[in-house]
């Protein structure tokens, strides 16, 4: 069982979705340019069949902030969107007003 001190120790932050290309070795996958107020960061996410890139671009996100970077079929992603899933689809977790980018989910 996670503890709260656990929860204390992954950064999420309100990011907005700046630029988003099409991941050139997988179908599912796109590189993204993810704005978090402090700087502009890329990104890796397995939503291509559930997004268009015009459904993206200026959407603001909840974005962990401190991953380690990871290499993902050969494109550096330096964080991870949070999103839920089930039978029907997928869904970008998102506030749901106008918030700062870099703004602390809490």
């Amino acid at each position: 069982m996670a503890t709260v001190e656990d929860f204390k120790k992954i950064e999420l932050v309100v990011a907005q979705i700046k630029e988003v290309k099409e991941h050139p070795n997988a179908d599912r996958l796109y590189v993204l340019q993810v704005d978090t107020g402090k700087d502009v960061r890329q990104i890796v996410a397995g939503i291509r069949k559930a997004y268009t890139p015009d459904q993206l671009v200026g959407r603001r996100v909840v974005l962990v902030a401190n991953l380690e970077a990871a290499v993902i079929r050969g494109e550096t992603s330096n964080g991870m969107l949070l999103a839920a899933s089930d039978a029907d689809g997928m869904a970008l977790l998102a506030p749901d007003k106008e918030i700062a980018l870099g703004s602390i989910v809490k």
